[in-house]
């Protein structure tokens, strides 16, 4: 089974405030198995355009990465980064093979 991956590129206006929301997605990051494999971090931009932030999630499947992103929890921690940053974020299946 294909993992899943949310790949999300973020641009965060009040530090404070996104702090709360990483501490908001904790308890449903940890129900539904995530991993972070990119959380911020160095980098280096070599084409296009890019926000301030990159962070990849891995979870054990698709469906599981699309579940958590659509559990009450994780909406509940979402509501409190929405105010306070911009992004783009999409879920992904990976390659499996």
């Amino acid at each position: 089974m294909a993992k899943g991956y949310w790949v999300a590129h973020v641009d965060v206006d009040d530090m404070d405030t996104y702090r709360k929301y990483i501490a908001a997605n904790a308890a449903p990051f940890a129900e539904y198995g995530a991993r972070f494999l990119v959380r911020g971090g160095q980098r280096q931009l070599r084409e296009g355009q890019a926000r301030q932030r990159t962070v990849v999630i891995e979870f054990d499947s698709y469906e599981i990465a699309q579940a958590c992103y659509d559990s009450v929890s994780y909406q509940d921690a979402k509501a409190i980064r929405d105010p306070v940053s911009t992004g783009d974020m999409v879920i992904v299946e990976g390659h499996d093979g």
